[in-house]
């Protein structure tokens, strides 16, 4: 009996020999990689990190100033504006010489140029109707502000006596603003491409001309169209 039990006794290394290899192995495996990271290149752990970088977070795709959409808004090159000094002195030699402009005015109404063209010499009296002189001078005057950068206005005034008579304007409103459109629409055809803003003022600044001893010259003065040139550039909505 003795000798069966000294066979059937398990052969080979006790239980605990094998956890101490595995302990041995994982220690070995510990230093071999703090020993391959100790002698890491640098240029090779750039690539790595800038590869790790790029799957990581892809880099970032340049923005476009290219028309995506089907509808946009086009790019609209507008003229720098002119030096209204500058350009008052060239205005005054344009006019100077023409029957008509030479009876013109200007002014400065604080950073703006105005020009102020007689209406009695435009226009036939009561009515927007233009005088072919008138046609001819504004043509004259067009030829020089298309030129320009400038925003334009055109107003219309009038002396503060009603309109007379059964004629095509109720009242002195309709009558100056349809005056400021027909000098709108003059430089209009002489080239100026920009819009231009209209207004009809009627006798509301006639307590802004001068007092003067002949109230008749008044009444002549407060009969007139006033272009007017602003310092800056761009379009304004409306006019004509």
């Amino acid at each position: 009996m003795d000798e069966m039990k000294r066979n059937d006794s398990p052969k080979g290394p006790p239980p605990w020999m094998l956890s101490l290899a595995d302990l041995i192995s994982l220690l070995l495996t510990f230093f071999v990689m703090l020993f391959a990271m100790s002698k890491v290149k640098i240029d090779r752990w750039d690539e790595v990190v800038d590869s790790l970088s790029q799957s990581i977070k892809p880099s970032p795709v340049e923005e476009s100033d290219e028309p995506t959409a089907q509808l946009n808004i086009p790019r609209v090159y507008r003229k720098p504006a002119m030096n209204l000094d500058y350009l008052s002195a060239v205005i005054d030699d344009a006019i100077d010489d023409n029957d008509v402009l030479g009876d013109a005015t200007l002014s400065r109404d604080a950073d703006k140029l105005v020009i102020s063209l007689p209406g009695d010499i435009l226009f036939i009296s009561g009515s927007s109707d233009m005088t072919d002189k008138a046609r001819q001078a504004l043509f004259v005057l067009g030829g020089v502000l298309r030129n320009i950068g400038n925003r334009i206005g055109v107003q219309g005034h009038t002396d503060p006596r009603p309109v007379s008579g059964r004629g095509l304007y109720a009242s002195n409103w309709e009558l100056s603003l349809a005056r400021a459109a027909a000098v709108a629409n003059e430089l209009k055809r002489s080239g100026y491409t920009d819009y231009i803003n209209i207004y009809g003022f009627a006798a509301s600044r006639y307590d802004q001309l001068p007092i003067m001893a002949d109230e008749q010259a008044r009444f002549t003065m407060a009969r007139r169209v006033d272009i007017v040139i602003e310092p800056h550039s761009g379009s304004g909505i409306g006019g004509s």
